[in-house]
């Protein structure tokens, strides 16, 4: 059965995109089904980390709309197989979305594929309720930091509260922890918070802990999902990640503090 997984966040800027597109490419590379639907109404960025921005003519806004159907308005991954992007439009605003029409296209698009990705704008108002409202898993994307945590906690709220599942009394969202912009030097030094603090906070399942590193910027400006980039630590952790969401056992690999010589010599 087809499941409907937001990647949301209460904090822009901590890589809410780039784990929602991540996480589709290693679910289709799983040999699932899978569609990234753009929420964020005239930014629109899932396009440009797919590298499909040239070929986008129709948009999630034009098929609410009907001036497009499915058919028109996806865009099939030239590399991954079962892997399609529905774009957000560029020139409209948030307001663009309608309830019903939100409801209608999410109902066709688990009709036809195994998972349906929203990537929510950021923060708590309507469009980022919308991305959640028929969600059965959350992916909260958190940076180690005490502002995006604290407004993760807000979003872990409405997850609890303001979801179709929520209102109809079933099993609540399943929630899952992502950590990104990981770096052992700046926890070290009192910077970031630990991963074991962060887990106590939100008290939320941990799925993965994706560390700072060039790697994702450098897919997301080539526009390849870093999961295809599978030798980069980056890419490995988000491949790690879609295996434990899979139900694989898989072992937390925290990156940690490369020593420079003076430290390896004496261990410190």
């Amino acid at each position: 059965m087809a499941r409907v997984i937001v990647v949301t966040s209460g904090k822009g800027g901590v890589g809410k995109t780039t784990t929602a597109t991540a996480f589709a490419a290693g679910l289709a590379q799983a040999g699932n089904k899978v569609v990234v639907v753009d929420f964020d109404i005239g930014l629109r960025n899932v396009d440009l980390v797919m590298g499909c921005e040239r070929r986008v003519v129709f948009d999630f806004v034009n098929v609410i709309q009907g001036d497009a159907n499915l058919n028109q308005a996806l865009i099939r991954d030239k590399r991954v197989d079962n892997l399609c992007i529905l774009s957000a439009s560029q020139t409209r605003d948030k307001d663009a979305l309608t309830e019903e029409g939100v409801e209608r296209v999410i109902g066709e698009l688990t009709e036809r594929f195994d998972y349906v990705i929203c990537d929510s704008p950021a923060g708590i108002e309507r469009g980022a309720q919308l991305a959640m409202y028929h969600a059965d898993d959350a992916l909260v994307v958190v940076n180690p930091e005490v502002s995006s945590v604290r407004d993760s906690d807000r979003v872990l709220g409405l997850l609890a509260s303001r979801t179709r599942r929520a209102e109809q009394g079933d099993e609540p969202v399943t929630e899952h922890l992502v950590l990104t912009r990981y770096s052992p030097s700046r926890v070290d030094k009192g910077e970031m918070l630990t991963v074991d603090d962060v887990c106590e906070i939100l008290s939320v399942r941990l799925l993965g802990v994706i560390p700072e590193s060039e790697a994702v910027l450098t897919a997301s400006n080539a526009g390849i999902p870093v999961t295809l980039e599978a030798a980069t630590d980056a890419g490995q952790a988000y491949l790690d990640a879609v295996a434990r969401y899979l139900g694989e056992e898989r072992e937390h690999r925290l990156p940690t503090q490369r020593k420079g010589l003076f430290g390896r010599l004496f261990g410190s």
